[in-house]
């Protein structure tokens, strides 16, 4: 059984704050009841995208991904709430976006794998060391959403 404090990393990749989609995809997570604990509006550095990506520095594609992540601003955010890393992995949709079914960002934002708008933790773990990666302790903010027993039993 899940907790309401799991806590997943989701990024807003540079081709999705280029085109706009911003508050559309926070919204997607407001409106399904999880809550924000971590914004924030960064440039990544080469070294904090290594990291990240750790497991696929020496995969072919990597410069290209690297240089692409490193093309503009991306928003970083911190979501909690029960079982979100999964739930947040459903709401973003297949990592390609033509396997994403509609209503899903993906699904309804991208066409190209390479352009597929957001990232999201792919376990509690990675959840974890992704977020440690991305945001300082005291930039994770705990407080009480005050529609938290109209979401929870």
């Amino acid at each position: 059984m899940s907790s309401n404090n799991e806590r997943t990393f989701i990024a807003i990749k540079p081709d999705g704050v280029q085109r706009g989609l911003i508050s559309k995809i926070l919204g997607r997570f407001e409106d399904r009841g999880y809550k924000l604990i971590g914004i924030k509006l960064v440039t990544p550095t080469e070294n904090l995208l290594k990291q990240h990506y750790a497991e696929h520095v020496n995969k072919p594609f990597f410069p290209g991904m690297l240089s692409y992540m490193m093309s503009g601003p991306i928003l970083a955010t911190v979501w909690e709430g029960k079982d979100v890393v999964k739930q947040g992995r459903n709401i973003l949709g297949a990592t390609n976006p033509l396997n994403s079914a509609p209503g899903t960002i993906r699904g309804d934002f991208a066409i190209d794998m390479g352009r597929n708008v957001c990232h999201g933790s792919d376990s509690v773990e990675s959840a974890e060391r992704e977020i440690n990666l991305w945001f300082k302790k005291e930039e994770i903010i705990d407080w009480k959403l005050a529609s938290l027993s109209w979401i929870y039993e």
